[in-house]
C-alpha cells in the first residue's frame, strides 16, 4: 500500500511538472529571442557576404536619364566628408546609404521579403521615411518620402512591391529628388554597403549621374575605400572613420 502511495506521488508530480512545462515553455522563448527596439524578432545577418546579393534595387523602373540614376554611393564620400562632423558624425563620418536621384512620386519598391517594422520612425531621413526588417537578418531603411507610406508595423511585405513614392529631403520637390536608401542589421545599430548586397549593373550605375565628387582619400592610405564595393561598415554613434590628416581633395581653407 505504501509502494502505491509513492507511485502515486511520483506520478502527480511528474504530471505537475509537465503542466508547468507546457505552460511556461512560450514565455520562456519569447525571452530567448532578441527583439529590436520597435519590438519586432531580430537576428544578425550572416558574418560572410551571401554568395548571392539577396536584394533588389529599390525603384520600380529601371535606371535612365528619365526614370533615376544613382546619385550619391554609399560611404566615405566627399560630400560626407565635407560634413563629417555635422549632418554624418553619428554614422562615423560616411554616407551611409545610397542616393537615387529621381522626380518626387517615382514608386518605391521593397528591396526584399519583410515586415514593415517603422513607418515614419525614428531615424530621420525626412520628411517621411520607412524601416522593413528581412529574416535574414539585415534591415531595409527607405528615407525622403514624398507621403507617410500606407503600411502598419507588423505588416507582411514582398520583393517588388510597391511600397512608397519617392519624394525631396527639403520637401519642395524641386531642392533634392531623391530616394535614400540604407540596409542595416535587424537592431538598427549597423549600416552595411548596399552594393554588394542587391543585384545590379553596378559598373554602369556609377558611371553617369553622381552628384558627389567620387569618395576622399586619405594620403597616408591611398587606396582604401575608393571604389563603390570597397567600403566600411558602420555602427552608429562610433568615432569618426575619416578624421584624416593628410587628404585629398583638400578641406576648404586648406592647402
Amino acid at each position: 500500500m505504501l509502494i502505491k502511495h509513492h507511485l502515486f506521488i511520483r506520478v502527480t508530480i511528474s504530471i505537475g511538472l509537465l503542466i508547468l512545462l507546457f505552460l511556461t515553455a512560450p514565455f520562456l522563448y519569447a525571452q530567448e529571442v532578441p527583439l529590436n527596439h520597435a519590438g519586432f524578432p531580430a537576428v544578425n545577418p550572416p558574418a560572410e557576404l551571401p554568395d548571392e546579393p539577396p536584394f533588389i534595387l529599390p525603384l520600380a523602373e529601371p535606371p535612365g536619364p528619365d526614370t533615376w540614376l544613382l546619385g550619391q554611393a554609399y560611404g566615405n564620400t566627399t560630400g560626407a566628408f565635407v560634413q563629417r562632423r555635422v549632418f554624418y558624425q553619428a554614422g562615423q563620418g560616411i554616407h551611409f546609404g545610397l542616393d537615387f536621384s529621381a522626380e518626387c512620386g517615382t514608386e518605391v519598391v521593397a528591396i526584399g521579403d519583410g515586415i514593415v517594422s517603422e513607418v515614419d520612425g525614428r531615424h530621420g531621413s525626412l520628411p517621411h521615411n520607412l524601416v522593413i526588417d528581412h529574416p535574414n537578418g539585415y534591415s531595409s531603411l527607405y528615407g525622403h518620402l514624398l507621403e507617410k507610406p500606407d503600411l502598419t508595423p507588423g505588416q507582411e511585405v514582398t520583393q517588388g512591391e510597391v511600397i512608397a513614392l519617392s519624394g525631396d529631403s527639403f520637401g519642395t520637390c524641386h531642392s533634392a529628388p531623391h530616394l535614400h536608401l540604407e540596409i542595416r542589421d535587424n537592431f538598427h545599430w549597423r549600416a552595411f554597403n548596399p552594393v554588394p548586397l542587391i543585384k545590379a549593373d553596378w559598373d554602369n550605375l556609377a558611371l553617369v549621374g553622381s552628384f558627389s565628387n567620387g569618395f576622399q582619400r586619405d594620403l597616408l592610405e591611398p587606396r582604401r575605400w575608393q571604389t563603390i564595393k570597397d567600403q566600411p561598415t558602420i555602427t552608429f554613434g562610433g568615432e569618426l572613420l575619416n578624421e584624416y590628416s593628410l587628404t585629398w581633395p583638400p578641406e576648404t581653407g586648406g592647402r
